[in-house]
């Protein structure tokens, strides 16, 4: 099988604990029973799992890795130079790769920001959330204001020219002057990209249990037209629903997501999709997921069945929703050709069942690219749902 006719691959890692689970997180996160974290056996495992998996890479280079978590600071440079460099012995690097760690600003110090760099990290993520102690207290979040700042600092100091500051709005309580105060502390910092994003109340969270009180929706679409209109102003340019980012410095990791290509993942919980090439021609496109909890994924390190607790292959009929869920989170759009390139169907399998949604205004003009129209982007849950009713 030829790897340049599979899409670009990445890989995720994914860091099961956290310090405090906060109330609005659905994500696979922990706290650990222990002070201590198992990073011996973890990265033991890892490197198992990554092993399990290696056949799906098909000699394609890995372009991105993203350490997700949960709170991937939590663990040491050591962890994370003896990763690399076992996965290097394993999968060809890009060149050019970027490799991310998401870090808590309550979590991190100045050597652990030099030892993330010298290890090969060369993009962080700062969970920062809001700068408004109020706010922070009612997220439980475990930093303060000033902390995110000297966070922002020491990464600097330590050599991260590409740095991104994850921002939330429509907090319990947030006023608009406090969500554009957030923004303004944020530019302040100079980050090379932003991810702001509205909170939302997911099922199997504290605060879907017991909702907060939530900014009106009036308040929220003022919220979100003067934040896109001032980071817009300051040359962070919206390219994803919600990430905004200065020229060339868009997530790699994430536009591989969204352009449907593949990735794989290792870790507690991680999601990977793979496309695989049969003896006749013919392309197999396969969502996969491993053991959740951190003590049970721990123990499949021994045990024969590996650590793959589900996979599921894309049917035929799916491939053009899920393409576009992905796709359509992009201002700009994808090339249409991607789509044959990537699923081996024709283009008119997939207009066939954008045509409901074009006839609304929701897309833009094709045939170059799958594009939501701004209407659509302000819709995309019911352009995606037009999409899906033309099954």
């Amino acid at each position: 099988m030829a790897a340049e006719v599979l899409p670009p691959l990445s890989l995720y890692i994914h860091t099961p604990w956290c310090v405090r689970k906060c109330p609005y997180c659905d994500f696979n996160s922990h706290e650990p029973e222990a002070n201590t974290l198992p990073e011996t056996a973890y990265l033991h495992a890892l490197l198992k799992d990554l092993d399990g998996d290696l056949a799906l890479a098909n000699g394609r280079t890995i372009e991105t890795i993203f350490i997700g978590g949960g709170t991937p600071s939590l663990l040491s440079p050591a962890f994370y130079r003896q990763l690399f460099l076992e996965i290097r012995e394993r999968l060809p690097f890009s060149p050019d790769i970027e490799i991310t760690l998401e870090a808590n600003p309550g979590t991190t110090e100045q050597g652990r920001f030099v030892g993330y760099r010298e290890a090969g990290v060369n993009r962080l993520s700062l969970g920062v959330q809001s700068f408004h102690s109020t706010q922070l207290q009612a997220l439980g979040r475990i930093h303060s204001g000033q902390e995110a700042v000297t966070a922002v600092q020491q990464a600097r100091r330590a050599g991260f020219d590409n740095l991104n500051i994850d921002l939330m709005h429509g907090l319990p309580q947030q006023t608009p002057s406090q969500a554009m105060d957030d923004i303004e502390q944020a530019l302040e910092l100079s980050p090379e990209h932003l991810s702001w994003y509205q909170l939302t109340l997911e099922p199997n969270t504290a605060f879907f249990s017991h909702p907060p009180a939530l900014p009106e929706e009036e308040a929220l679409w003022d919220i979100q037209e003067a934040g896109h209109q001032r980071l817009e102003q300051a040359g962070l340019h919206r390219y994803e629903i919600s990430a905004y980012a200065l020229p060339n410095k868009q997530s790699c990791h994430n536009l591989n997501y969204w352009k449907f290509g593949d990735y794989l993942g290792i870790g507690a919980g991680a999601h990977g999709k793979l496309t695989t090439i049969d003896s006749q021609g013919q392309r197999h496109i396969e969502r996969r997921w491993k053991t959740r909890q951190p003590d049970a994924y721990l123990r499949r390190s021994n045990d024969p069945r590996g650590f793959v607790a589900g996979k599921q292959q894309i049917a035929l009929e799916e491939l053009p929703l899920e393409f576009a869920m992905n796709a359509l989170r992009l201002t700009e759009g994808v090339k249409m050709s991607i789509w044959s390139a990537y699923t081996g169907l024709p283009e008119s399998v997939l207009l066939a069942r954008l045509q409901s949604a074009h006839e609304k205004g929701l897309l833009m003009e094709m045939p170059e690219k799958l594009r939501a129209s701004p209407q659509g982007l302000l819709f995309l849950n019911e352009l995606l749902a037009l999409i899906s009713d033309q099954r």
